[in-house]
C-alpha cells in the first residue's frame, strides 16, 4: 500500500519520468561526429580491458573517498540512515551541493589534463571515472543510502550505465536493471523473502551483463566526448567542458535514481519490475 505524494514529490516524480524518456547521447553523438578520427586514435590507446581495470579500481577508491561528515553536519543528523527520515526537498538540497561540487572539480581537472594533449587524456580517464563513481556514492549518502552490500554496488554501476547510455536500447536495459535492484533493496517482510531470492538471482544475472557492457560503454563515451582534447592547444577547453558535462549527466542520473529509491522505501511508490 502506498501513501499520498506531496506536491513537491509529484513534481520530482515527473522529472524522474522525464529523464527515463529522454533520448540519450545527443551531445555525445554530435561531439563524436566532429572528432571521430581523433576518437579512433584515442580508443586504440584505451582498450576495453584497460577501462575495465580502471573501473574496478576506481569504484574501490570512490567508496573510500566518499566522506559523509559534511552531509551529516549540514542535515543535522548523526547517521546516514537517519537522512531517510527527512523530507525529499531537504535531501535534494543536500544533493545540490554534492552535484555542483563534482561538476566544478571535474571541469577544473579536465582542463588541467586536457592542456597536456593525448597523454593527459589517458591519465584523466581513471581520475574522472573515480570522480563520477564518488559522486554517485555521495549523492546516495544524501538520500540515506550507503553502498554496503553487493546489490548496493550493482546499483552504483547501474546508475553509471544509465548516465552513459548511447541509445534507448541501452537506456531501457539500464532502467530495467535498476528496477530489479529496487525490488531487491526495498524493505521486505519475511513473507516476501522467496520473492527476494528470485530478485537476487535476476539482479546477479543482470549484473553480469552490465559488467560486460559498462567498460566498453565508458571507453566509447569518454574518448568520443574528449577526442578533441588530444590537441594540446584546445585540449584544456575541451577536456574541462567534456568532464563537466559528463559529471552533470552522472549527477542527474544518480539523483533521479536515488529519489525514486527513496520514494519506494518511503511507501510513496510501488516497487515493480
Amino acid at each position: 500500500m502506498t501513501t499520498a505524494l506531496t506536491r513537491y514529490e509529484l513534481g520530482q516524480l515527473d522529472r524522474i519520468e522525464a529523464l527515463k524518456a529522454e533520448v540519450p547521447g545527443v551531445v555525445a553523438h554530435a561531439l563524436g561526429l566532429f572528432g571521430m578520427p581523433l576518437a579512433w586514435v584515442a580508443q586504440g590507446l584505451l582498450p576495453g580491458a584497460a577501462v575495465q581495470g580502471a573501473l574496478d579500481l576506481s569504484n574501490l577508491m570512490a567508496r573510500h573517498l566518499t566522506d559523509v561528515s559534511d552531509v551529516l553536519r549540514d542535515a543535522g543528523v548523526g547517521a546516514v540512515e537517519e537522512l531517510r527520515q527527512l523530507d525529499l526537498e531537504r535531501l535534494d538540497r543536500l544533493a545540490d551541493g554534492v552535484h555542483n561540487w563534482a561538476v566544478g572539480i571535474a571541469t577544473t581537472e579536465g582542463g588541467v589534463t586536457g592542456a597536456l594533449g593525448l597523454p593527459g587524456m589517458v591519465a584523466d580517464i581513471p581520475v574522472v571515472i573515480t570522480l563520477a563513481l564518488r559522486t554517485i556514492h555521495k549523492i546516495g549518502v544524501c538520500y540515506g543510502y550507503r553502498a554496503a552490500t553487493e546489490e548496493d554496488a550493482q546499483f552504483i554501476y547501474g546508475v553509471l550505465s544509465l548516465s552513459g547510455a548511447n541509445s534507448m536500447k541501452e537506456k531501457v536495459a539500464s532502467l530495467g536493471f535498476l528496477r530489479t535492484l529496487q525490488v531487491v533493496l526495498v524493505k521486505q517482510t519475511w513473507k516476501a523473502m522467496s520473492d527476494k531470492a528470485v530478485a537476487n538471482r535476476l539482479s546477479h544475472e543482470g549484473a553480469l551483463v552490465l559488467a560486460r557492457n559498462l567498460a566498453k560503454q565508458l571507453g566509447i563515451n569518454l574518448t568520443r566526448r574528449k577526442a578533441l582534447a588530444v590537441i594540446p592547444v584546445i585540449g584544456a577547453v575541451v577536456g574541462g567542458s567534456a568532464n563537466g558535462w559528463w559529471l552533470k549527466e552522472v549527477g542527474w542520473a544518480a539523483r533521479r535514481a536515488f529519489q525514486e529509491r527513496w520514494l519506494i522505501d518511503a511507501g510513496k511508490l510501488a516497487a515493480t519490475t
